[in-house]
Order: structure tokens, then sequence, then C-alpha cells
């Protein structure tokens, strides 16, 4: 196979879609290893591909086995075939299957022929069915073929693109092709007789749809963007456009050119920019881009096809818009040189004192256009500092550090500005990137201040009242002004200090105490204040610490001041120490001894020294009656001159058991208390523990009895409001034949007229007219109770709807002929032979009428 990239072949390789074969590089087709050809022909397919621009090319190779007369091998050149070769095959019979005669007049079959590629242009105006090419077998002379065609364009979707006669075997197109659609076609012949036996092996058919230029070059896009740095040299890269043609790209119907048609704005040059014809690539050709000046270019760029030939070529536009982008090449500028500055006040910070205002060029809000202010001189201490303003860009001269107006009354500051960014190669700092600051510092009253703060002073306490300790005095910084400093206490907690107002001398106004709840690890402090007479005033405190030394002023006090010990003598003894307000040497080692009067205390008593803060007191004699005892002790400390104290510790002496430890009888006995006493304890609480048992079991007794009295009571027995509910008794043995209608509302008025007269409810409101009668008085009168009780009589004589009315009322209805007797001779007379002891067979709660009726004489 035969390729040129019109680029040298250097370095295009090959391929091939079959294992069995392969190219070298000379583009040579041989057998990868031995193989046994079949008799159809082989179609393969060999790819030429360039690694370095990755352009792939494809053409198809037909092989088949020939005589051996012929050559090995068929190779196309990969061409297409020109329109007058199209006709002149077209015009041609083609003969692909053949009958050879052997020399000794026997016939063999010997392999199919390859059919050379039919050519068809696309966009044909017809008219249609066009014939292709005519095909036919040599064995048409001695029996009826038919023929046929199967494929895609044939009986496969596009159906039908492609017809065959059956008796005559001419292949016909019947309708345009678009190669765009589908650029070829691949078919079989068919040959059978008659009755469809098949009389020739299928051929293979190739139809390949010749392209027309008949597509315009697309852009990717419509508008493209790009940009490039101001001041770049001719030939930097921007950008690159894309157009894609749809027609073959290996012919010049599909092969694109680019050019640049118009640039707007034409400035500095009405060609900056020019335009690869074949990659798209936009580059600058021109210098002097300036975003300063020009922000933004808008280029028409044309896509032409036939290789850009305008004449015959299809065309197409779009639109590059090239944004000009900031470097730093405009250096900050002060607006002025020199910057005069009002006052500041001393000691005071983040004032803002100056704003200093630049001038930048570049773009706004960008590193190359936001300032950075630096002071180069003039302020050594770094008392100012300057930020800057994110929306104006402008320094603001900030005071960090206070400024004294006795060291420093005025400032010269030099400021140097520059951007976040780096200049631009080639552009120098502007000598007006540096500007001066004047600063001048106003004198304000200040507070005096102590020099030593907080000041400590060493003395032993108890030094005499109206001792001088010491003189706290203030310095007032402002030394140009003459003022006045006057002294005062601030925070004496104990009350224990004077000082002088006018030159601040300290004395004590009580003797100082080292043990005092005041004192915290030896020091006492005391706030002072210091006021000038400045306008306005100014004040300023300082704290004195006195660090009290410890004299031997406290004695010490016995521990512990109860304690226990049995009353024979064991190893149960008591440990005993001392604590001493005072501190070391004024404490320990203590001295333990007991004294001589009275003397029974060293006759019953004895104390072993253990080390030089405890001892152990114990029993001298055998044994020493329970009780308790007051045991004074004598103790003294190491100071200089030593102080001692006598303590007394209370001593309950009682009987102890096998380990040693008090018996609870033994206690109660050592804390005073004989046999006796004891017993006498123990049976009052036994009786009150039993007073407490009967009168819970006399109020159990009394609710139970107030549960079961009965329901006759005296007035004596009680005489509470109480409500009483008694047994409900049902009523006649025919009490469930009452009338209801008694009980029912009228239905009608006219019942209620018609009603006979005689019985009515109370609850009934009398219906008719009724005259209007005066409301009753509902409030007292003031005057005497009996005319208000009788004028409410009258009030109810002469109101009708008052009730009760004065009609018979009946309340309950309960039948007639009861079968129970009268009651009526019934009477509460006690007198007579009746006998009514049964009544005390009755229960609790008849009682009452037992004792009433059956009690005789005593009743």
């Amino acid at each position: 196979v035969k390729f040129n990239n019109c680029a040298g072949n250097k370095g295009v390789r090959y391929e091939t879609n079959s294992l069995d074969f392969k190219v070298r590089a000379d583009g040579t087709l041989l057998a990868a290893h031995q193989l046994q050809v079949p008799l159809k022909p082989l179609v393969l397919r060999v790819t030429a591909w360039d690694p370095q621009s990755l352009g792939r090319w494809e053409t198809m190779v037909r092989l088949l086995v020939a005589e051996k007369s012929q050559h090995n091998g068929h190779k196309p050149k990969g061409r297409r075939t020109v329109p007058g070769e199209q006709a002149q095959q077209q015009s041609d019979t083609l003969l692909p299957w053949r009958q050879h005669q052997s020399p000794n007049g026997l016939r063999r079959q010997k392999r199919d022929w390859v059919i050379p590629p039919i050519n068809v242009p696309e966009n044909s105006r017809g008219p249609f069915p066009q014939q292709l090419v005519r095909i036919r077998s040599d064995k048409d002379k001695e029996i009826h073929i038919r023929y046929s065609i199967t494929g895609v364009g044939a009986d496969q979707p596009p159906m039908e693109v492609f017809s065959i006669d059956p008796v005559s075997g001419r292949m016909y197109v019947t309708r345009p092709m678009d190669r765009e659609e589908r650029a070829s076609y691949h078919l079989r012949a068919h040959a059978v007789d008659m009755n469809g036996n098949k009389v020739e092996n299928p051929i293979d058919l190739y139809i390949y749809v010749i392209d027309m230029n008949d597509n315009r070059p697309e852009f990717i896009n419509q508008v493209y963007n790009g940009s490039v740095d101001e001041g770049s040299k001719p030939g930097t890269y921007v950008m690159t456009v894309t157009a894609n043609d749809a027609d073959d790209s290996t012919t010049a119907n599909g092969m694109v050119r680019y050019r640049i048609v118009t640039q707007t704005p034409q400035s500095p040059s009405q060609n900056m920019f020019t335009i690869n014809s074949e990659t798209g690539d936009i580059v600058t050709v021109a210098a002097g881009l300036d975003r300063e000046k020009v922000q933004q270019y808008i280029v028409i760029v044309q896509a032409t096809d036939m290789e850009g030939n305008l004449n015959y070529g299809l065309s197409n536009t779009a639109t590059a818009i090239i944004t000009v982008t900031d470097v730093n090449d405009n250096p900050p500028e002060f607006t002025t040189s020199t910057v005069s500055v009002g006052e500041v006040p001393e000691n005071r910070v983040e004032v803002v004192v100056a704003n200093l205002t630049v001038m930048d060029r570049d773009q706004p809000h960008s590193p190359n256009w936001n300032a950075i202010y630096r002071i180069i001189s003039g302020d050594p201490s770094g008392h100012f500092t300057i930020r800057t303003d994110p929306v104006t860009n402008e320094g603001m001269v900030t005071v960090v550090k206070a400024v004294d107006y006795e060291m420093n009354r005025a400032f010269m500051l030099t400021v140097m500005v520059s951007n976040q960014a780096p200049l631009a190669s080639g552009i120098q700092m502007s000598f007006q990137s540096t500007a001066g600051v004047t600063i001048s510092v106003t004198d304000v009253n200040e507070a005096p201040y102590f020099p030593t703060n907080h000041k400590l002073i060493r003395l032993e306490e108890g030094v005499p009242t109206g001792t001088v300790l010491t003189t706290f005095s203030a310095v007032d910084p402002d030394r140009f002004m003459q003022q006045a400093v006057r002294y005062s206490k601030l925070s004496d907690p104990a009350n224990w200090l004077n000082i002088n107002a006018t030159n601040g001398q300290i004395t004590t106004a009580a003797v100082l105490d080292r043990e005092s709840d005041y004192i915290k690890n030896n020091v006492y402090e005391a706030t002072f204040l210091a006021a000038d007479n400045g306008v306005p005033p100014a004040s300023g405190t300082g704290t004195l610490q006195i660090y009290l030394i410890d004299i031997n002023d406290n004695a010490p006090e016995l521990l512990p001041k109860e304690a226990q010990i049995c009353e024979k003598p064991n190893l149960n003894v008591i440990n005993i120490t001392a604590a001493d307000a005072d501190i070391d040497p004024n404490v320990g080692p203590f001295v333990f001894e007991l004294p001589s009067v009275p003397s029974a205390v060293r006759k019953n008593w004895t104390i072993t020294r253990l080390n030089g803060d405890y001892a152990q007191l114990s029993l001298r004699i055998m044994y020493l009656e329970a009780g308790v005892y007051d045991v004074p002790i004598i103790v003294t400390d190491s100071g200089n001159p030593p102080l001692y104290n006598t303590s007394v510790i209370k001593v309950k002496v009682c009987p102890c058991d096998e380990n040693g430890d008090c018996t609870t009888i033994g206690a109660v006995a050592a804390a005073g208390l004989g046999t006796g006493a004891i017993i006498a304890i123990l049976i009052c609480i036994i009786i009150l523990l039993t007073m407490v048992l009967l009168f819970v079991v006399w109020m159990k007794r009394r609710e139970k009895e107030r549960h079961t009295k009965q329901l006759l009571i005296d007035p004596e027995d009680d005489v509470r409001d109480n409500i009483l509910k008694y047994d409900e008794e049902g009523g006649g043995e025919e009490d469930q034949d009452y009338d209801l209608s008694q009980l029912q509302q009228p239905e009608t008025m006219d019942h209620m007229l018609n009603k006979t007269p005689g019985v009515r409810r109370v609850d009934e409101r009398p219906i008719g007219a009724e005259p209007q009668y005066p409301i009753r008085p509902v409030i007292p009168h003031p005057g005497d109770i009996g005319d208000f009780i009788n004028e409410g009589l009258r009030a109810a004589d002469n109101d009708p709807t008052a009730p009760p009315y004065d009609s018979l009322l009946v309340f309950d209805y309960e039948g007639s002929g009861s079968t129970a007797g009268s009651v009526s001779s019934l009477n509460s007379s006690s007198s007579g032979d009746q006998d009514y002891d049964y009544l005390n067979d009755w229960g609790p709660r008849f009682k009452k009428l037992a004792d009433m009726y059956g009690g005789g004489e005593e009743d």
C-alpha cells in the first residue's frame, strides 16, 4: 500500500485489522504466518496513523487467490475512481463467475474474481433509478439464471436504496445518496437457477459514495473568549478557534482554512493579531497592547473549505473576544509629596491621624492596584502604622503605640507606597512613590504614678501606733505643668495606716498584728491614691505591701481539748500536742508538764515526751474511778522569750473491754452518772413508751366508737352542725301506681287553661294575665329588723307569683289502699306495760332508743 501524509511519512505506522497479516514500514503487506487462503476474497483494513499529529487514515485491501501465471496478490492503491473511469465501469459487464477449460478437456472451477469498488457521487439529480453496473454469469448461456442482492441498502435498512434486475443483472441506485449519512455500502450478489438452487457463490460488492462540497464549515462556538497580557511580545499565543466540516476531510471539500476578517478597534494598529490558517491559533503580530488604552478587541474569524478558496469554497464566521489583561506596569504615586497633619493627643492609640492618597492607573481592586504603605524613617519606636482602605486604596496613618509629649513633641515620617504584585519587568519605581508626613503631639494632663508599684517594706509586728513606716510618693509626668499632688487612702482593710496628704508619709494608726485575718502569707496590702490638680484632674493608684516579721506574742494552746482513757492502765494513752499562732522559731519544740498544784494531778497522771511537738498523757496509778476529770497541763514554746499557757483537757475515764475500748455503760458512767441514775433513766423511758402506746389504743377505740354511734344524738352529746345521712326506705306496697301526669309539663296552652281546678304543682307558674306588682325589696332596710320582716311579709302576700301558692300541694302520690296500718295510734309515751327490752338485741344503732324506752325509772 502506498501512503503520503505530505510530511515525509516520518514516524508513520501501519496496522491491519487481521492477525494473519501485517504491514511493514515501507507499506508491504505480507502474511504473518503460514495459512490457507479461502476461495472467497479477503478484505482487510489497513490503517496509517501519525503519533505526532494523531491523524489516522484507512484503506481497504482485497486479496484473492489467482492462477500461478498471475501475480500472487492485488494491491489497490487506495485512490478513488474519477468520474470518467466510473462511467467506463458502469458501461462494462462484470463476469465475476468464469469457467476455465483445462488442456485435457476437463473443466475445473476457478476461484471467484474480486469486483472493484463501485463509486457513486452523492446528491445526484438522476434520473432514477440510475444504472450502476451489470452483473452476469457465463452460465446464463446454458440455463436461466435469476440475480439478487442482499445487505444494507438492499434488503436491510435503509431498504431499497439499491435494486437489481433479476433477469439481466443490471444493478441500479434508486435515490440520491448522502455521504454524510453513509459513506459506503457492502452488498452481496447472488445467482440462482429458476428453482432457487445456487448456481454461483455469492460475490461481495463494495459501493462508495463520492463526496461533494455540500457542507459549510461549522465553528464549535459562535463566540470565543481569550486573553493576552498587555505589553506582550509579537508571536504570543492568545487562543484557538476550531471549525468542523462534515465533508470528506481527505479531499478539498473538507479542508478548512482560517483568516481574520476584521479587528475592532484598530488601535494602535489594524493588524494586532494573526491566525494560523490551518490550526486556527490566534497570536499577536504587533507590539503595543496597553490595557489602559484598549481593554478588549473583537476579531471576526472566517473559516472556508476547499482549502480556503473563496471562489469555490463555502465559508462561515465566528467572533473572538480578546481581553487585554492587566500587568503591573504603573507604579502607585502620591498625589502630594508632603502631608501636613494636625495635632494628635498623647497616650491615645488606634487614632487615625492622616489619610494618604495615591493614584494608580492599573486595574482597580487587583493586586496590581492595591497599595501597601511602609514607614521607612522617622518612627524608630514603632508608634505608627499605615493601613490600607480596601475601597479607596488610601493609607490611614494610625497610632498603635501611645506617644509621650514629654518625649517627642513631633514626628517627621517618610512613607513609601508599593503594590501587592511586583512591578512588571522593565518598570522602575517612580520618585513620586515616596512622601513625607508631619505629626504634632499635644500635651494632655497625665495621671501621677508611683515609681515603685507594688512597694514592699519589712518590719516586725507589734510596732506602736504613730510609727513612721515609709514615704510612698508619686511622680507627675507632666513636667511642663506646675501641679500639686495630694495623697489619700483608697483601701486599708484593717484601718492600720495613715498617709500624709502632702508628702505621702505612711504612719501606723494601730498595732499591726501578723496573726490577723487581714494578713495573707505574712503580707498586709493597702492601696493609696495620688491625684493632681490639673484640668481635668487625674489620679493614679499605688499598692503598699508590708511584710510583717513574727514576734513571740502568742502562747501555745493544748490539743485536743477532750479525750478518754481506760480506768486501768494499759496501752490506751492520750496523744497531746500544741498549736501556736506564731511561726518558726517562735513555736516548737514545746515543753509539756503537769502543775504541782493541786497535788492530785501529778499523783494520778503522768506525761511522757515523744518529740518536740507531741507527748503522751497516761494514768500513773493502777485504777481511777470512772468519770470526767479536768487535767491542767502547762505548755511552753521555744520563742525568745518563751511563752507558756496552762490549758485544761477534759479526760473521760471509763471501763474498757478486752480490746481497750470504752463500753457503752462505761461511757455513760464516764459522763458522771451513777448506776442508780442510769436505772432511773431507763425506767422513765419505759413509762414514756407505755403512755404513748396507751394513747394510740385509746385513739383507735374512740375512732371505732365514732363510726358505730347511733343516729339519734342528744344535743349535749354532739352539738356540731353535721349533716346526718339516714337509712333510705322505700315507699308503700302500691307506691309504683302513681299518676305520672302530675309530674309532666303541659304540652299546650289550651291544656293548661282547661285543666280542672284543684291540684297544682308548687313549681308551676300561674298561666294567664298577671297584674303588675311592685318589686319586692332585696336589700334589707337599715332600720328596725321587725319593720323589714313585716314589709317583706306584705309584699309576699300581695305577690301571687311567689311560692308557696294558696292551693293544695301534693308532693308525692303513693297510691291508695295500703295494707299497712295507721301510725296515728303511736305515741312517744313510756307509760304502760309495753316491754322494750328487745331493742337491746337490735345492735348498736338502736342503743339510744333502747336506753330511752327500756331504761325504767332512770330515764
